[in-house]
């Protein structure tokens, strides 16, 4: 029997699908590098995790409020206060099970089908799939390296037209680790502000690895505060990713539209997880710093290896933990069937960057996403969540394949 429309339209997720296809290869018994993930290989503080056990032994086991306990929601209005100097209040917000369900809450909460809805290219693979679950259009602007992967406030005011319904804004950005500075959110709100129909949907679940400074919203400009949904969560910055508590904070409307839609199909987020995520908030803050400097010394590193990567253009990231490197002049080769590594590796065409993630998956081992999910026909990501040793090995096992190219 065929599955519905909407199924039907959606692709599959190309980051769990190569995550996917490393696990199969692992389970093989062979050596893969996995840098197609998106999670910290850090394990969750220990405070935090003594807050989760605590709260089994104090029977956290019943359902709790559909946008999340009294207790959490002021944790995170106290941290956007203190962090931010942004002022909500606990009605203002709604957690769910990750970030990314926010995302998809306020999409569904607010697109009807026709809407046209704002994504920047590069964009998060799934930020374009809701949009289609909604039956809204995406409408992409495309922001290659030679802009650092930004739009520009030309290139917004020149996409907008009546129909449009949302931007979708990333900073720092998964996939490409740009961060948009105050004074360029501060142009593309100007931009906003003269086209009060369009909410904008801020994920910034990467703001605590951020190697720039402090974390800039696009919340902070009073003329579209009433318009801007921010999305966030405890999964990156408190390497908390199986927990799966995001949140959104939002002009109370929208709260409870997305309050309303929640409680017709998962109602609140696990009960435990939400204890442990409110001393995430409230307790010592080291961990996070901890973990935003390891980052930032393995963002050195992949990115002086990626460099001498001949065919190669690099990019410093100054968020996130993603390389976006440009690499589009592969693009057309051809491996002829030499080994590598001594290993026996079946000859190829390399037509696009799907095409060469996959090969250096078959021939290097090391597991990539190929642009074309991000919205980039020239670029792959590479997750630089992993330790020291394994990004040094990635790299000589990326050069070795693509040496291999003719």
């Amino acid at each position: 029997m065929p599955v519905s429309n909407r199924l039907a339209s959606l692709a599959v997720s190309q980051t769990l699908a190569m995550s996917q296809k490393s696990s199969e290869l692992k389970a093989q018994g062979i050596d893969v590098i996995n840098l197609s993930v998106g999670e910290p290989d850090f394990f969750t503080p220990d405070h935090i995790k003594q807050a989760a056990k605590q709260a089994v032994d104090d029977n956290f086991s019943f359902y709790s409020p559909v946008p999340g306990y009294p207790a959490l929601r002021k944790a995170i209005c106290d941290k956007l206060q203190k962090e931010n100097g942004l002022t909500y209040t606990p009605d203002q917000i709604v957690c769910s099970n990750g970030a990314k369900q926010c995302v998809c809450n306020a999409v569904l909460s607010l697109v009807n089908p026709g809407d046209e809805v704002i994504v920047p290219a590069p964009y998060w693979v799934s930020y374009v799939e809701m949009v289609k679950l909604a039956e809204g259009k995406n409408v992409i602007i495309e922001a290659g390296i030679d802009q650092d992967f930004k739009i520009t406030p030309e290139q917004l005011e020149a996409a907008i037209t009546p129909k449009t319904k949302a931007l979708i804004l990333c900073s720092p950005s998964n996939p490409t680790g740009s961060v948009y500075s105050h004074d360029e959110l501060s142009a593309l709100a100007g931009v906003l502000a003269h086209h009060e129909q369009v909410i904008i949907i801020a994920d910034e679940i990467y703001e605590h690895i951020n190697y720039i400074g402090k974390h800039e919203s696009i919340a902070q400009f009073e003329s579209i505060r009433d318009r801007v949904v921010i999305i966030n969560g405890v999964s990156k910055a408190y390497a908390m990713t199986g927990w799966r508590i995001g949140w959104l904070a939002a002009p109370l409307w929208i709260a409870k539209a997305c309050s309303k839609l929640q409680g017709q199909y998962t109602s609140g987020p696990n009960s435990v997880a939400q204890q442990a995520a409110t001393i995430a908030y409230t307790g010592s803050q080291e961990c996070v710093e901890e973990m935003r400097k390891a980052f930032l010394r393995r963002r050195d590193l992949i990115v002086r290896l990626m460099r001498e990567v001949p065919g190669l253009e690099v990019r410093e990231p100054q968020g996130a933990f993603y390389l976006f490197p440009k690499c589009d002049s592969y693009i057309g080769k051809k491996y002829e069937g030499e080994t590598i590594d001594g290993r026996e590796v079946a000859a190829r065409e390399i037509n696009d960057v799907m095409d060469l993630a996959m090969y250096l998956l078959e021939a290097g081992h090391v597991a990539t996403v190929g642009g074309a999910a991000f919205g980039s026909s020239d670029c792959i990501r590479l997750s630089y969540a992993t330790s020291d040793a394994n990004i040094t090995e990635a790299v000589r096992r990326i050069k070795v394949a693509l040496a291999k190219l003719k």
